[in-house]
C-alpha cells in the first residue's frame, strides 16, 4: 500500500491553507504598547475587511485599583460614548483557598447606558509589580449597517488581596451605524504598562 506523506512536516512550516477549509487564520493588524497611559486608542484598521476583530491584552498593568475597560465610537463620531447593553459574571479563588465564588455582578452590567464597559467584573486590579490582566475581546461584524454589534470578552486578572479573577462580559453596541473605533482605559489612573494587539478574522 502507498503510503501518504503531508508537504509540510510541522506546523510551523505550514504557508498554505488546505483548499477544503474555509476561513482565515487571524490577521494582526496593529499593536499599542501602553507606557503610563491614560487611553490607549485604535482610530484605524477596524472596516469592512473582516468579519470579526479580536483585541488581545496581554499583561495589562494598572497604576492604581480599578477596572481595565472599554467603549467605541460610531462612524463619524467621537467621545466614546455609545449606547450599550451587556451583562457578565465572574469566577474568583483566592491563594489561601479559602474564598471561592461563580457570581453575576450587576454593578459589571449596563442597561442602554454610555459609559465604559468594564472588563474585569469584580475585585479592582492589585497594583503590585507582578501583578497584571490579560485577556481578549472579540467584536463581531462592526461594519454592518443592519444589525447592532455584539461583542464578547473574557478577563483573567489579579485582583487585591490575591484573588485570581476571571470575567466574563457579553453585550451589544445598541446601533446601526458601523463601529470603526475601540478606546481602553482605567477607571482611574492609567494603564503603566502592557500590550494590546488587534487581529482581524474572516468567517469565509
Amino acid at each position: 500500500m502507498a503510503l501518504l506523506f503531508a508537504n509540510n512536516n510541522s506546523l510551523s512550516a505550514i504557508t498554505t491553507k488546505p483548499s477544503g477549509l474555509s476561513g482565515s487564520a487571524m490577521n494582526l493588524i496593529s499593536t499599542q504598547t501602553a507606557s503610563s497611559s491614560s487611553t490607549i486608542s485604535f482610530t484605524s484598521g477596524i472596516d469592512d475587511t473582516y468579519d470579526e476583530y479580536v483585541f488581545k491584552f496581554i499583561n495589562i498593568h494598572a497604576s492604581a485599583t480599578g477596572n481595565f475597560t472599554f467603549q467605541g465610537n460610531a462612524a463619524g463620531a467621537s467621545g466614546f460614548n455609545e449606547t450599550m447593553t451587556t451583562t457578565s459574571f465572574v469566577a474568583y479563588h483566592d491563594e489561601s483557598d479559602s474564598t471561592t465564588a461563580l457570581e453575576y455582578n450587576a454593578g459589571g452590567d449596563i442597561a442602554q447606558g454610555t459609559g465604559f464597559q468594564y472588563l474585569n467584573i469584580s475585585g479592582g486590579f492589585d497594583i503590585e509589580n507582578s501583578a497584571s490582566l490579560s485577556g481578549t475581546l472579540t467584536l463581531f461584524d462592526p461594519s454592518s449597517t443592519t444589525f447592532v454589534k455584539h461583542f464578547i470578552a473574557n478577563a483573567a486578572h489579579m485582583g487585591n488581596g490575591d484573588y485570581t479573577h476571571n470575567s466574563f462580559v457579553a453585550g451589544y453596541f445598541n446601533v446601526t451605524s458601523a463601529i470603526d473605533e475601540i478606546q481602553f482605559k482605567m477607571s482611574s489612573g492609567n494603564i503603566d504598562a502592557g500590550t494590546i494587539k488587534l487581529y482581524g478574522i474572516k468567517d469565509s
